[in-house]
């Protein structure tokens, strides 16, 4: 693994990618191929471990065919691009949407260090792929309906948001239909899908290791 001595970043990459039953292993290093060598490494299995011996890395189950990553690597914000290249190679041998966790860990900030109303330049980015824009979707609209419930429940009875979730299924409806209409089916949707690094920021710093 390449020596990032004075890398502005830890990026950790987390998420499950269920994969087709003919992916193989050489298309999955090859679709992988932008992390391992952002890496250093020579090939996916030299690229494959992770920073931190605790975190199980880069793992292809080939009786699941899933993909599963729990990986740290020292870099910069030129990492963005290699995620991307990433997310649109796997698009192509995803079985169906999945989510992917990325963090930013600004290794030059020290919080006892540093003074109240300084920021850390922490990041967090989630990433979608999918065979296809509607599979991407529906782990978008599926994440989404998890946080807002979970948001609400501390006010309302589950039983009462029914109404929020048909809401948010409308919204998603109406992205999708406007999706086919501009003959874009071929395309990541815009906004935070497909192989696109929007993101969101959450106050305060988040712990490492936060799965």
């Amino acid at each position: 693994m390449a020596n990032y001595d004075n890398a502005p970043f830890e990026i950790h990459v987390h998420g499950d990618v269920p994969l087709r039953a003919d992916v193989s292993y050489a298309q999955l290093q090859d679709a992988l191929k932008p992390l391992w060598k952002y890496a250093g490494a020579r090939s996916l299995a030299d690229g494959a471990e992770s920073a931190y011996e605790e975190e199980p890395g880069i793992k292809f189950d080939a009786q699941e065919h899933l993909l599963t990553m729990c990986w740290t690597v020292a870099g910069d914000e030129d990492f963005r691009h290699s995620l991307d290249e990433m997310c649109m190679s796997l698009n192509e041998l995803a079985e169906q949407g999945a989510a992917i966790e990325v963090t930013f860990y600004d290794t030059e900030f020290d919080e006892e260090e540093e003074p109240p109303e300084a920021e850390s330049r922490d990041d967090f980015v989630m990433l979608f792929v999918g065979p296809t824009p509607a599979a991407i979707m529906q782990v978008q609209r599926d994440l989404l309906v998890e946080d807002v419930v979970n948001l609400m429940e501390r006010h309302f009875d589950s039983q009462e948001l029914g109404g929020v979730v048909a809401e948010i299924d409308k919204l998603f409806s109406q992205r999708f239909d406007a999706l086919v209409s501009s003959l874009e089916i071929g395309k990541p949707p815009r906004g935070n899908g497909g192989g696109g690094s929007g993101g969101s920021h959450g106050g305060g710093r988040r712990p490492r290791h936060l799965h």
